[in-house]
């Protein structure tokens, strides 16, 4: 029998009890992984291990496989039409609906994040978005393209078939939809990784996935480690595109594996280093505020989250004062704490690598404005940390810490902000804050990032394009260009009354 993992919630904001498979999920159903070992999942909050999953190998990547292969070639891609891919789509919309409170206690107590925020944010975040592309699912279509009177021309865009994808530790659910979504509207199947760290919400999405009524082998879940099952997704034959979200140090080596395979089809969504620019005619209220949100939502372990603030050297003092006072009130504590809005970081090395780069900053002779050290004496929680006075080639101004560390830095005028904010590998976000439209918009546009937000920050929608510039990425997530990330486009041509001499 595989593993499995049973917990009663005892909490103020949810109570329940919880029970399901923790093996590799494929042909729709558990088993263990092919050598029968485990991984232990840890509580963040605690440090405790919280439970085992099956560790999956190379040799469940090609069971997986094969079942996404059948399942592409007899019941799904160009088998199954678009509205009834839709009504599968919807009710796995409506499942994890029915299923939402469960969904975000699994999410808090796996990855630390709160429970508030999981419930209203991602949870109900990822329920959009598969409902979203539920709509997608029946208008896939080409064009019809005029060439001349003797031949129709049209092409077609069809799925591409086996998709291999790779998800995060730290939106593990959102993230799971955010792929999820655009491949089963135009029809592909999936092999998947989870993060070992943090695959609960994906392994109770099997469940729902067999509840909803697709068929088996459409949505494969392999639990395992990077260099194991992640490799092997990226290098297996049977995988024609492959979708990773993560570090750029492992998008690297993921579009590099992928190439010296079949050279399969590959899209990232990487890491960044965000700028977050503050004029000196900005509602200094507001953008606290919001800069706030920016550096230490989700822990700071968000890819574009705004951890380099910019603010003009005219308001410097007043909202270093006003951002200090925002920070200082900052609950960190339980992810079910009703008032809590900052948790654990995912995972002790998560912690000693954050502690590791405050520990640069110091050594480089930067100054510890707030924060800096560890909060409380169990599990992994890390202070909400600002940085001043630093130097544009300290570590923690160049490279991503993802955690709760923000630097502060002071700009003269337009053209110094800009030059120092596009002095980055990344970009993959950006923001700007002040009340003249013109200025916002064109430096918006002076920004070389692949989202750039005025007068707010991680604002994202299922409709609107998410992805990097530079270092940050290939491709994009979201809206209908995500949809162009899952199919082949292919051209015909009808002869009506070509002659042919020869």
């Amino acid at each position: 029998m595989p593993t499995s993992f049973e917990y009663e919630f005892k909490t103020p904001l949810y109570k329940g009890k919880v029970s399901f498979p923790t093996g590799v999920y494929i042909n729709g159903q558990f088993r263990d992984g092919s050598d029968g070992t485990t991984i232990d999942v840890f509580n963040p909050s605690t440090g405790q291990v919280l439970t085992k999953i099956s560790e999956a190998t190379a040799k469940d990547v090609d069971l997986a496989v094969e079942a996404a292969t059948k399942a592409f070639e007899s019941s799904w891609g160009l088998k199954a039409p678009g509205a009834q891919r839709s009504i599968l789509m919807h009710k796995l919309a409506n499942l994890m609906e029915q299923n939402l409170e469960e969904l975000a206690a699994l999410e808090a107590i796996d990855n630390g994040k709160t429970f508030n925020w999981a419930k209203n944010a991602d949870v109900a975040g990822a329920i959009d978005c598969i409902r979203y592309y539920a709509g997608w699912a029946d208008k896939i279509t080409g064009q019809v393209i005029e060439t001349t009177e003797a031949k129709l021309t049209y092409s077609r865009h069809e799925p591409i078939g086996v998709v291999g994808q790779i998800i995060p530790w730290n939106f593990p659910l959102l993230m799971l939809s955010w792929k999820i979504g655009p491949a089963l509207a135009t029809g592909n199947a999936i092999v998947m990784k989870p993060s070992e760290l943090t695959p609960l919400t994906a392994l109770r999405m099997c469940s729902l996935f067999t509840e909803a009524g697709f068929p088996p082998g459409v949505f494969n879940l392999v639990t395992g480690y990077g260099h194991t099952v992640g490799n092997a997704i990226t290098v297996h034959e049977g995988i024609e595109k492959v979708a990773f979200t993560g570090s750029t140090l492992v998008g690297r080596k993921v579009m590099e594996a992928a190439a010296k395979s079949n050279l399969k089809n590959v899209t990232l969504e990487l890491g960044g280093k965000s700028p977050n620019i503050i004029f000196d005619d900005a509602d200094i209220e507001k953008a606290v505020n919001w800069a706030a949100f920016g550096v230490f939502w989700n822990h700071g372990q968000t890819c574009c989250a705004g951890t380099r603030v910019f603010v003009q050297e005219g308001i410097y003092d007043k909202f270093l004062a006003a951002f200090t006072e925002k920070i200082k009130s900052i609950n960190v504590g339980d992810p079910f704490g009703e008032s809590t809005w900052h948790g654990p970081q995912v995972s002790q090395g998560q912690y000693e690598r954050i502690m590791g780069y405050i520990k640069s900053g110091k050594e480089e002779g930067a100054k510890v404005h707030v924060g800096g050290e560890r909060h409380g004496t169990e599990g992994y929680f890390v202070q909400p940390t600002i940085f001043t006075e630093t130097k544009p080639n300290m570590k923690i101004v160049q490279e991503e810490i993802f955690g709760p560390v923000g630097v502060l830095i002071k700009f003269k005028d337009e053209e110094d902000v800009i030059r120092q904010a596009n002095d980055t590998v990344y970009g993959l976000a950006a923001a700007v804050f002040t009340e003249n439209l013109n200025r916002a918009i064109e430096t918006a546009h002076k920004l070389k990032a692949g989202t750039a937000w005025i007068n707010c920050v991680n604002q994202l929608h299922n409709n609107v394009p998410f992805g990097g510039f530079k270092q940050s990425g290939i491709g994009r997530e979201l809206g209908e260009y995500a949809i162009h990330n899952y199919t082949n486009v292919k051209a015909v041509h009808v002869n009506l009354r070509v002659p042919m001499n020869i």
